[in-house]
């Protein structure tokens, strides 16, 4: 059984634009459709949140922002919870959570600065126990720096001294800036276990082990860490600063939030440092602290000086040189214009200034206690081009040479710079163990700021990460608890930020409004100034049948073997002998010429009735036809070239 085979259409761009104008259709009846069901789903999402608040609507009217739904959870779990003052789980050297109201175990400084004026020298600073402000849990309490632009001291002893050996030293307390903060710190001092150690007389000279907390002044945000090494040969202490921290502290100055500050100090003489249990900074005793720990080997000769005889001078004038005959130095940098003209309509008699006119002396001036009144003065008027003094303008003096000097050139007897030579370091020693420092026994906060209110809480000094996070997970973890629970909605924090900085509201609208353009854009279909059914199909948009007779006639000529030019060009006829054939044509043959007219006018009928055939019927008659391959094709008749 053969299989029929389909006649082969050419198609032109006219389809290929009703295919586009179909695709561009289902792709809007597309997006419509997804734009529908947005729109219907939040509807629905709506209607679940008018539900919602039609239940709460009490609770709802008293705020400006309903919570979300985990963060009405957490205020449920919040109600179900009661605050216990935390307690440490095993060895502590130093506990206080200030929940009990009174400051048992503190000692306020009564000791004064030196080198101050003896009425701004004194510790006079207040301090308070209150709950946080904001995001208060009740029960717990906190000690509050209160004066602003005071001198702030009180320390506490130790439960027992911490002594560096072979357990880590951990350190870990609460700081929250309820008013921000300008200038000012809330670093924490350990003192040193000396003989000499008195709390009452606690000041900025009194010895200590560690320095470690916040600071800031101006735009400069730091986390201190310093400790005091002992020179093992001279017994002198020197503060060694631990490397900046690579993260942006600004946040944790302005958020208005408490903070968890934790050090944690290795026998293997490593030390981290995390706010809020995340690690901020970290490194080594060794390496990662300015000055370094151990000193150079060789210092320089203090003894050692300068040659009179050494040239460290790497050019000097040219003494060959000698300044030219026309070098006049005398001459001025600027000279006056000698071409200007003083302007016509100058007053030379007016002055510049003259008394206000319409000026009146005050009602309670006072010739005795204010002296005689003058009007104050304004510009003249009349001074319109100018007045007084007319003097020409200066102009640059092109004769103008300046000081002559010799040009510079290398000093051939040029010796470097000088140093001194370098000598072993008498007070030179090698510390690999630096972490045993100084054994301290109790707590201070010596402190100066410019903002008050600033809140400490929960301090801790222990030997085991785990008592610190477990006494962090009873104390600072509830804080964060409530403060994410009374957290303003997203709406309210993006009003509050723009508040803040206004251009935001630029932002907002830029991103609102980004979608709705693209939204728009893909799915609105563009308009079409003449539609397709208004353009006529042309000649050669129609799609033209091949009949197979056709397509095997097409092969054979491809196939048919090439001629040689020699012949064609003897077949060929010259130029004259058209002209010739042509003339005999139109003179001799009408009848035929006629003939050929009548054909192609019945072509060309045929190709019209064939564009404006759209029956499925007519089209099947036209397959049917071709297919077969009997009937010949029909094709216009081309007039050829007589021969002579």
């Amino acid at each position: 059984m053969q299989r029929l085979k389909r006649p082969v259409v050419r198609c032109d761009g006219h389809g290929i634009r009703e295919t586009v104008v179909t695709m561009r259709f289902q792709g809007v009846g597309l997006c419509l459709g997804l734009l529908v069901i947005t729109v219907n789903a939040e509807l629905v999402n709506d209607g679940v949140e008018v539900e919602d608040f039609s239940e709460n609507s009490e609770e709802s009217n008293s705020k400006e922002d309903e919570p979300s739904s985990g963060v009405r959870r957490l205020r449920l779990l919040l109600q179900t919870i009661k605050y216990k003052t935390p307690q440490p789980i095993g060895e502590v050297y130093f506990t206080e959570t200030f929940d009990s109201g009174r400051l048992a175990g503190w000692v306020l400084s009564k000791a004064k600065k030196d080198d101050m004026d003896s009425e701004i020298s004194i510790y006079d600073g207040r301090w308070e126990i209150e709950e946080l402000r904001e995001d208060q849990v009740p029960g717990d309490r906190g000690l509050v720096l209160k004066s602003k632009a005071k001198h702030h001291a009180i320390s506490a002893i130790l439960e027992k001294p911490f002594i560096f050996s072979d357990k880590p030293l951990i350190v870990q307390y609460e700081v929250n800036f309820q008013d921000g903060i300008d200038c000012g710190g809330a670093y924490i001092k350990l003192l040193a276990d000396t003989d000499d150690l008195i709390l009452e007389d606690f000041y900025d000279k009194t010895s200590y082990t560690i320095m470690f907390g916040p600071d800031k002044c101006g735009e400069d945000y730091k986390l201190h860490f310093i400790f005091r090494h002992k020179h093992p040969k001279t017994g002198a202490f020197e503060e060694k600063h631990a490397k900046p921290p690579d993260v942006d502290l600004k946040e944790f100055f302005t958020d208005r939030k408490t903070h968890l500050y934790t050090l944690v100090l290795n026998p293997d003489d490593t030390f981290e440092i995390f706010i809020d249990q995340k690690v901020v900074n970290q490194g080594s005793l060794l390496e990662d602290v300015t000055p370094p720990i151990n000193p150079p080997r060789e210092i320089d000769d203090p003894n050692d000086t300068k040659p009179d005889e050494w040239d460290d001078r790497a050019r000097i004038p040219d003494p060959s040189a000698v300044k030219p005959e026309d070098w006049d130095e005398n001459e001025p940098a600027q000279i006056e214009d000698s071409s200007a003209v003083k302007p016509d309509g100058w007053l030379d008699d007016e002055p510049r200034f003259i008394a206000n006119p319409n000026a009146q002396k005050p009602d309670d001036w006072s010739d005795d206690m204010d002296g005689e009144w003058e009007a104050p003065r304004m510009p003249n008027p009349a001074c319109q081009i100018g007045c007084g003094e007319w003097k020409p303008p200066m102009i640059d003096n092109p004769k103008y040479r300046g000081v002559w000097r010799p040009p510079m050139i290398s000093n051939p007897d040029y010796q470097g710079i000088w140093s001194p030579q370098k000598i072993p370091n008498p007070d030179y020693f090698e510390d690999d163990h630096p972490f045993l420092l100084t054994s301290f026994s109790a707590l201070g906060l010596e402190l100066w700021s410019m903002t008050p209110n600033i809140y400490f809480d929960n301090f801790i000094i222990c030997s085991e990460k785990e008592v610190a996070d477990r006494w962090a997970a009873d104390g600072w973890a509830l804080k964060i608890m409530v403060a994410k629970a009374n957290e303003p909605g997203v709406l309210r924090q993006l009003t509050t930020a723009a508040e803040e900085r206004p251009w935001l509201w630029l932002v907002y609208l830029v991103m609102a409004g980004l979608p709705i353009a693209v939204v728009t854009s893909f799915c609105w279909p563009r308009k079409v100034k003449k539609t397709y059914e208004d353009m006529g199909p042309k000649t050669t948009d129609i799609c033209k049948p091949l009949t197979k007779a056709a397509l095997e006639q097409g092969a054979e000529e491809e196939k048919a073997p090439e001629k040689p030019e020699d012949s064609e060009e003897e077949k060929k006829p010259s130029d004259s002998d058209v002209i010739i054939a042509e003339k005999e044509e139109e003179v001799g043959e009408p009848e035929e010429k006629s003939e050929e007219e009548g054909e192609t006018i019945e072509a060309q009928e045929e190709m019209n009735k064939f564009d404006k055939s759209g029956s499925e019927d007519e089209m099947k008659e036209a397959d049917e036809g071709t297919g077969s391959g009997d009937a010949p094709a029909k094709s216009l008749r081309k007039r050829r070239v007589r021969k002579d």
